[in-house]
């Protein structure tokens, strides 16, 4: 192991030693999405498509700066969206924009988009449709589909576009926030990031462990946590449940969640279901299947998210024989593009231990919805060229820098123990917990306190270890009539 780590330093040391990226900063006027103005900086610069590879393409990365209101500055705070995929500079004209312009009275606030996603190259999407057979609402049939659309894509981007798609991994993406660094002119840099951003700031802490000078990790998706435990959906589906018996409406029609969730997907697994469904491309009724795969499907990919509100709503109904809300599920998930050829290699080359996996395997033998919370992965990878960067990548992070992590309870895709698990090697960690918050914007905006703590940790200004604070959880979809 400590081979390992020197290793990793010597690697870091030879990237802080390479020639500064040139880089273009120019005035410019952002706009939000409720067309409020501000003048910031857009800056745009190149690094190597692929570091491995000698005769390397290059690339422009974008990023736009909120410069400081404050006298004396301190670090850049570098904006790290989630996905992966996700658009930092389009996640600032959001909701969050008014945190984004607060951060200021700290320091320099930089929206950087990742290599393949926003204003930064490549532009690499697979959208064409996957078309998975409406008639077979099975994982196998979802994967063959992925499969088949997955190496059409690759063969346009590849072969058409000449993309060096093993230049998209977060080790490559860490590098060039080392490359940021540079360009920014700063001696280090401050880390606020969400869900997958969570996962390269981690990465980039482990590889440029000098240039970091705090970092927010909201939604902790560690080195070892792409792949998702279905241990932690059952107990997210657990938690909904003793929500709802604090509901009085919900706890007179649903006194156990689980139980009726378990409920619908045997009755489902003796007798699949039709739902008469409107088809929003011919405006036309379409009769769609539905089965247990179905509604685990849903489950899992919604978990810890907003739309977890609708899910007594749903299941009530299913009981009930009304699959309506599934059809339209099924019939959109099987039309859906596979999204951005960036995401689905960079999900790929992280991975995910010989343990995890071991672990995964097990836990869906029993979960409620199976191993259906990883979708389509690992399986897909296969068609990617299985770029696993291999278990150096996804040790155990150690590290001095001061670090506040953010959880909610109710969130299901990025749970407490995530952040538990990583901040045990955190010297300067301090933990928020928010008590009712889901995934995303929660993890920022349920209350005052998070922006607080936040400014607190860039000035280095004493927090406590962990911090408890309850917030509003979402509030459940009424009940059909």
């Amino acid at each position: 192991m400590r081979t390992l780590f020197v290793c990793l330093a010597l690697a870091a040391s030879a990237a802080i030693a390479a020639p500064q990226p040139a880089a273009k900063i120019r005035p410019y006027v952002y706009q939000n999405a409720k067309g409020d103005k501000v003048d910031a900086e857009l800056g745009t610069f190149f690094v190597p498509e692929n570091r491995t590879n000698p005769e390397s393409a290059q690339i422009e990365l974008a990023f736009v700066r909120f410069k400081s209101t404050a006298k004396k500055p301190g670090n850049p705070i570098v904006y790290l969206a989630g996905g992966p995929g996700g658009s930092a500079v389009g996640a600032a004209k959001g909701s969050r924009f008014p945190l984004f312009m607060a951060l200021r009275e700290v320091g320099d606030v930089i929206a950087f988009d990742q290599r393949g996603t926003g204003m930064s190259q490549r532009d690499i999407p697979c959208s064409d449709p996957v078309l998975v057979p409406l008639d077979t609402p099975t994982r196998e049939a979802v994967i063959k589909a992925y499969l088949q659309k997955s190496r059409e894509c690759i063969e346009y981007h590849r072969d058409w576009q000449r993309v060096d798609l093993r230049g998209y991994n977060t080790n490559e993406s860490a590098d060039d926030l080392e490359a940021l660094r540079r360009v920014l002119g700063a001696k280090k840099i401050d880390l606020w990031a969400i869900s997958y951003g969570t996962h390269l700031a981690l990465t980039t802490i482990r590889r440029h462990p000098s240039s970091i000078g705090h970092a927010v990790l909201a939604g902790t998706e560690g080195p070892d946590h792409t792949l998702k435990l279905p241990s932690n959906v059952d107990k997210h589906l657990e938690a909904i449940g003793e929500l709802l018996k604090r509901d009085p409406e919900w706890s007179a029609r649903v006194p156990d969640f689980v139980a009726l969730v378990r409920q619908v997907h045997e009755k489902l697994e003796k007798e699949p279901a039709v739902a008469e469904v409107v088809d929003p491309t011919t405006k036309q009724k379409v009769k769609v299947p539905v089965n247990k795969f179905v509604m685990q499907a849903f489950t899992a990919a919604n978990m810890g998210t907003t739309t977890i509100r609708y899910y007594p709503a749903i299941y009530y109904a299913a009981s009930q024989g009304d699959y309506t809300a599934m059809g339209d599920f099924w019939l959109s998930f099987a039309r859906q593009p596979i999204g951005n050829a960036m995401s689905i290699m960079m999900d790929c080359a992280s991975g995910a231990t010989a343990a995890r996996r071991e672990r995964i395997a097990r836990e869906a033998k029993t979960s409620l919805v199976s191993n259906f919370a990883d979708q389509v992965f690992p399986d897909i990878c296969e068609a990617w060229g299985n770029p696993d960067l291999g278990d150096a990548f996804r040790a155990p992070v150690q590290s001095d820098v001061p670090t506040l992590f953010i959880s909610g309870t109710l969130d299901g895709r990025t749970p407490i123990s995530n952040a538990e698990e990583y901040a045990a090697g955190f010297s300067r960690a301090h933990h928020l917990i928010l008590d009712g918050a889901v995934h995303s914007d929660p993890l920022f905006l349920s209350t005052p306190k998070i922006a607080q703590m936040m400014m607190a940790l860039f000035r280095d200004e004493p927090l406590p270890a962990r911090t408890t604070v309850v917030v509003d959880p979402p509030k459940w979809a009424p009940i059909k009539k």
